[in-house]
């Protein structure tokens, strides 16, 4: 029982210290991957479009031993079918939005499924959903891994916020939705920057500059360009978490204790278990 009476929700997927150092180096390749304009010298890479072809390879590498290490005894079958389940319902729901006007609609169950089972099946969700979704879509490219990582890094982080309840946990959900909506679009760019505009503008990646001249062009070029679509996304992510998410927490908790992830082991000394 927690301390509020409530019966405790076991995580779904359980991160061992293996798994967890898996996860951390996967993480660090993914913000390499994201940040390589600012930390890759210039004439490393013989053309622009290597160096995320090159990163996209060892993402799919990276996130295939992840799984590995997570399902070594980390998941159960009932955890595997609440993922397969989420994951086809977020691939389902993400073409509605289509991400229009910054209109997201996946990342209204990444942050309450991540808050509810854990931050394991937060970045596990986050990685299948968007798999599944090109998938469904057609979005399969170079920009898939970024968008995998940008998704788990979201179901991750909402499954390791403080344990509130009630109101202050909605306005808690809420607040990170929109923090997230933004931080997405934030790193997302970073995938495109580089070969998306004419190098002669004001606001281009170019090779050679310093880090300080390289991130005030990258900043502008955030906020001309996606400052709009980021804060439509933090709009969704709020609204939906103000509106749903209380009832959908309550089902995802009562999901959870149906199924009784991994129920607790109790060992009794052999004197315990003899006839009195």
């Amino acid at each position: 029982m927690s301390a509020t009476g409530e019966p405790t929700i076991r995580t779904a997927i359980r991160i061992r210290p293996r798994s967890t150092i898996t996860i951390a180096m996967a993480s660090f390749l993914g913000f390499v991957a994201f940040l390589w304009p600012f930390v890759v010298p210039p004439g490393t890479f013989s053309s622009t479009e290597t160096p995320p072809l090159i990163f996209g390879v060892l993402l799919a590498l990276v996130l295939a031993v992840v799984f590995a290490e997570v399902a070594d005894g980390g998941i159960d079958a009932k955890a595997l079918a609440m993922l397969g389940v989420l994951s086809a319902i977020n691939a389902a729901l993400r073409p509605l939005g289509a991400g229009t006007a910054g209109i997201e609609t996946v990342f209204f169950i990444l942050v309450l499924a991540g808050r509810v089972y854990g931050a394991g099946f937060g970045f596990a969700l986050g990685c299948t959903s968007l798999f599944a979704s090109a998938l469904l879509t057609g979005g399969v490219g170079p920009w898939m891994p970024y968008q995998m990582f940008g998704c788990a890094w979201v179901g991750m982080f909402a499954g390791l916020l403080p344990p509130l309840r009630g109101k202050a946990e909605i306005a808690m959900l809420a607040g990170y939705g929109a923090l997230a909506g933004y931080l997405f679009g934030f790193m997302l760019n970073l995938s495109f920057w580089p070969f998306s505009l004419d190098p002669s503008s004001s606001i281009a990646y170019k090779p050679g500059l310093s880090f300080v001249e390289q991130w005030h062009r990258y900043l502008l070029f955030d906020v001309t360009t996606s400052l709009g679509w980021d804060t439509g996304r933090a709009i969704t992510n709020i609204v939906a978490i103000l509106l749903a998410g209380p009832a959908a927490l309550a089902a995802f908790r009562r999901a959870a204790r149906r199924a009784n992830f991994r129920p607790a082991v109790t060992f009794h000394d052999r004197e315990d278990l003899s006839p009195s």
